[in-house]
């Protein structure tokens, strides 16, 4: 099955679309990671509010998908 030079233009900026969410994601929860892992030495009680905080960047990754999926599908690929 060929593709065409715009449905590979589109795919490469899928893959982009996801790549940038996961990196955003990860330098985002090392540095919530680190902050968090300090405040639940000093305050064990304080873990949900930690873990609210980590898993917020998480919407990063979940943009990315959304986005990729949407060129994806107006590309014609899926």
């Amino acid at each position: 099955m060929a593709i065409g030079i715009d449905s590979a233009i589109a795919a490469i900026g899928a893959g982009i679309a996801i790549a940038g969410g996961a990196i955003g994601t990860g330098v985002a929860q090392s540095a919530i990671g680190a902050a968090g892992l300090g405040l639940i030495a000093e305050k064990p009680n304080q873990m949900g509010i930690v873990l609210l905080f980590l898993v917020l960047p998480e919407t990063l990754l979940i943009f990315g998908f959304v986005i990729s999926i949407l060129i994806m599908i107006d590309a014609g690929l899926i």
